[in-house]
């Protein structure tokens, strides 16, 4: 128990303290453009950022991940507030907790099995893109001082790992974000900072229970916008979690991570904050600052707050230009540069999975609806490729008499039109031998083709004779098979 505590907590102060304050300082103007794209105050996002950072660094199944409210939620909030305003968020925030909490106890992460990694490939990638896509309007229609300061940010975070000693003690985004205020404050520069972004919290959060009636027209209204968050919240915490253990090389439980994001949004929507889930961008940094516990989770939070609160004037000073610098870091660092040289290698299917979902999703700016495309075409080409992995030999017997089909391969949707045209029904024979001792029928599809094919050579007057069957594919055609029912058989074959 102590082990594991201390594993899980305390085996890496340093790096953990070190990449939470780094974490912190970029999560604030993040929270603040959050809150204005949902149209709610900046604090409502601040202090989701932080009840969601503490709470799931205790419930999270995943260690080193960082999650607050991000942008992918606060899209789907836009027209909630509009209608209906702050109170119906928080609603809608609670109830998303909820379902989150329940997804987790059905285990709908299992789900995230049938994400192939193309998939996850072109999500990364859409991520990447759309994190530099946010940083433009920081870097359009500016004086040359933003350019030279992130420039000059750009080069302290690639440059600084390179000194000795020092190089690796401090996370180079540290040093950018603390080089370049102390620049701005002393030079006095005329350009945006964390306090042009919007006005910081003087108070600690309160318990805020949302002043609406409790009844079904308030559940109906709040219902359709809590099923997306759930779904969104999920699907970016569960490919958040692939990607963050692939980079430390450890495992996460998915299922558990479910139940934490919906306890840590349930806890955001009692403290007056809104919905949200993992964040990669922010995930990354931790972790290529050095970040590996649930410490630096917890750190990120409460520093947040900390700062945000008690230290508002050193805060608003941060040049944004300085945490443009790091984010532009954070998308070179998440997008997969191996994916675009691995397109001449990989299959034609493959590479067209990973650019759909990177343009529906930068498209859409939808990340439920570009990974939803990216499965749905992977099933296709799935499909396709198992269903043409389908050979249908044949042979005399009998001295011409009989007529043997040797059946190899899978029978479903996408091959059975394939299975039902290999048959000669014209041939004169006696009897007709179908071996199915190679052959698989996993659906109704197959099983009502085989029926048609059994059907066809008895009008023609053969005998048939299905062998071979394993016991699965015999468990569904003994269930749903007609071919030995003649009142079946007329209406499939379009009798009255």
């Amino acid at each position: 128990m102590f082990e594991t505590i201390k594993q899980s907590w305390f085996s890496n102060l340093k790096g953990d303290t070190l990449a939470g304050i780094v974490v912190a300082l970029a999560l604030i103007p993040e929270a603040i453009a959050f809150s204005i794209i949902a149209g709610v105050d900046p604090k409502v996002g601040l202090y989701a950022s932080f009840c969601i950072a503490v709470i799931i660094a205790f419930t999270g199944g995943r260690s080193g991940m960082i999650s607050a409210a991000t942008g992918a939620m606060a899209l789907l909030m836009v027209t909630l507030v509009r209608d209906h305003g702050l109170e119906y968020l928080l609603v809608a925030t609670l109830l998303t907790g909820v379902l989150q909490i329940v997804a987790g106890y059905i285990k709908l992460a299992e789900l995230m099995r049938f994400v192939s990694r193309s998939v996850v490939t072109g999500f990364v990638n859409a991520l990447a893109i759309l994190i530099f896509m946010a940083q433009l309007p920081e870097l359009t229609g500016v004086t040359w001082h933003v350019y030279a300061m992130t420039a000059a940010g750009l080069a302290i975070i690639y440059g600084f790992p390179y000194l000795p000693v020092i190089g690796k003690s401090i996370p180079s985004p540290l040093v950018c974000i603390v080089v370049l205020t102390a620049v701005y404050m002393i030079s006095g520069m005329d350009i945006r900072s964390v306090g042009d972004m919007g006005e910081l919290p003087d108070t600690l959060p309160v318990f805020l229970w949302p002043d609406v009636p409790l009844n079904l027209e308030t559940l109906w209204t709040v219902l359709p916008y809590a099923l997306m968050l759930t779904v969104v919240g999920l699907l970016e915490s569960m490919m958040t979690a692939t990607i963050v253990d692939d980079l430390t090389d450890t495992p996460s439980d998915k299922n558990r991570e479910c139940k934490g994001q919906g306890i840590a949004n349930i806890g955001s929507g009692l403290m007056g904050g809104m919905a949200g889930c993992a964040m990669i961008g922010q995930s990354v940094i931790n972790i290529k600052s050095g970040g590996r516990t649930r410490l630096s989770t917890l750190i990120a939070g409460v520093v947040l707050l900390l700062m945000v609160v008690f230290l508002a004037d050193w805060v608003s000073q941060i040049p944004m230009a300085a945490l443009v610098a790091v984010m532009i870091m954070v998308s070179i660092g998440t997008f997969s540069w191996a994916s675009i040289r691995d397109l001449k290698n990989h299959p034609m299917s493959t590479n067209i999975v990973m650019l759909a979902t990177v343009v529906v999703t930068v498209g859409t700016h939808n990340l439920a609806i570009g990974v939803f495309v990216g499965v749905l075409l992977a099933a296709m080409f799935f499909a396709n490729k198992v269903g043409n992995i389908l050979y249908i030999g044949s042979a005399e017997a009998d001295g011409g008499s009989r007529r043997i089909y040797t059946i190899v391969g899978q029978v479903f949707f996408a091959s059975s039109e394939r299975f039902g045209n290999a048959f000669d029904f014209k041939e004169t024979v006696e009897k007709v031998t179908i071996d199915l001792s190679r052959a698989h029928f996993w659906d109704i599809t197959a099983v009502q083709t085989l029926d048609r094919v059994v059907i066809k050579f008895r009008r023609e007057g053969a005998e048939v004779k299905l062998v071979g069957l394993n016991e699965a594919s015999a468990t569904i055609v003994d269930r749903y098979a007609v071919h030995d029912d003649p009142a079946a058989v007329e209406k499939l074959m379009g009798g009255h």
